[in-house]
């Protein structure tokens, strides 16, 4: 039979294990989230590109982000025209 400090390190083992494995868990978890968060903007983008029918630069951004802004301020049309 294993004495009690062979059973102890036996057991921080395990635990110094799991915790490997949970960080490598984490890691897959945040790394599919990223992932799926920039196929998304993708999506976005070319959406509204496809609507515009020309690409949208980076210095049109803030003049794109300032239409969404003003359309929310006056009605809330983008997010009633999400749901």
């Amino acid at each position: 039979m294993a004495s009690i400090d062979e059973r102890l390190e036996k057991l921080k083992k395990q635990k110094e294990e799991l915790k490997a494995k949970e960080k490598k868990l984490l890691a897959q978890k945040a790394s599919a989230e990223r992932k799926k968060r920039t196929k998304r903007l993708i999506e976005v983008g070319a959406a509204v590109e496809s609507v515009l029918k020309q690409p949208i630069e980076k210095e049109d951004l803030p003049k794109l982000i300032n239409f969404l802004e003003q359309q929310e301020e006056r009605g809330n049309y983008f997010s009633k025209a999400m749901k």
